[in-house]
């Protein structure tokens, strides 16, 4: 062999000890791996977001067949009961009418849980909207929906949902809506900022040369680029509103009976709560751990979709 071949072979790609006549001859290739694989890769290597996800979705199913296969109607009341501690018969214990709190808990984690993906739902359909309008037609557009976050961001939101509430807050849909209306300014500036940096990328433009509409090219060719953020915020959204919707509920301006809610628990647990603090603790505990699990597997989606932003972790 000579020096020039010597040279040659040298230059080629070792695959597992085959060149790459040795991969034709034995019918392999190498294929790139899809976006989407690359990311469901790095998600599964965040154990912590992996658990966050068990536990959330053992959760969510918990509150949506519990309530079908308890013992007792989480409106069920029985007098004689009343107050009584965790039991064989009432494991989480009874409220002050001798309702079922594991019953009434499964029940308002259902309905919290149906309220914040509503809110989650909704704000991200409004922000994503405003967002890309103003990101991709700037001037006039962008200055105008700029307002309308600079005034949702000026004011305190507590005030405008408390005032909200009191109007018309009082049942599951209207605090969704309420909600959601509220939420929609993170995602908004997210999506406006991506809009104004891929607007002026080499594939947009040549979208609009082949003669592809302001819709078309905001559809098809800037959203799905920016579906990685948008799923992450979304995420943080629908702890905020579980949040936010306790916090409606203590002030009575939530959830009204006969509907019920993590948070309308907690509120009417506190009325007993230095004798019996388990009627507060218990829908306070789920909410943390809804909470939790949801930040936790926002953390994983933010580094599976961007992995720039990878921490080192041991």
């Amino acid at each position: 062999m000579t020096d020039l071949q010597e040279r040659t072979d040298a230059g080629r790609p070792d695959v597992g000890g085959l060149l790459p006549t040795d991969i034709e001859a034995e019918g392999l290739s190498i294929r790139p791996k899809s976006f989407g694989r690359q990311t469901w890769e790095r998600f599964v290597r965040h154990k912590i977001a992996i658990v966050a996800l068990v536990v959330l979705v053992l959760i969510v199913i918990s509150f949506w067949v519990g309530p079908a296969v308890a013992k007792y109607e989480f409106d069920e009341p029985n007098i004689v009961d009343a107050r009584q501690g965790p039991s064989a018969d009432h494991p989480f214990g009874t409220d002050e009418l001798g309702r079922d709190l594991l019953a009434r808990t499964l029940k308002g984690g259902q309905v919290s849980i149906q309220i914040a993906f509503t809110v989650a739902l909704i704000s991200t359909a409004i922000g994503t909207l405003l967002g890309a309008l103003a990101g991709y037609f700037g001037k006039a557009v962008d200055l105008l929906i700029s307002q309308i976050v600079n005034l949702f961001l000026i004011v305190p939101g507590l005030i405008i949902l408390f005032v909200a509430a009191i109007r018309w807050g009082s049942s599951v849909r209207s605090v969704s809506i309420l909600l959601g209306a509220l939420l929609w300014v993170p995602i908004a500036r997210l999506v406006r900022g991506q809009m104004l940096q891929l607007k002026e990328q080499e594939f947009v433009q040549a979208a609009r040369a082949a003669g592809a509409g302001s819709r078309r090219i905001i559809v098809r060719h800037l959203l799905p680029n920016v579906i990685g953020p948008i799923v992450v915020q979304t995420t943080l959204i629908i702890g905020t509103a579980i949040i936010l919707e306790s916090t409606l509920a203590f002030f009575s301006l939530g959830v009204q009976p006969p509907d019920t809610s993590l948070g309308v628990l907690i509120d009417q647990g506190l009325s007993y709560v230095d004798t019996r603090p388990s009627g507060a603790l218990i829908p306070g505990g789920f909410i943390v751990l809804i909470v939790l699990s949801i930040n936790f597997l926002g953390d994983g989606l933010r580094d599976a979709f961007d992995p720039t932003t990878r921490r080192v972790r041991g």
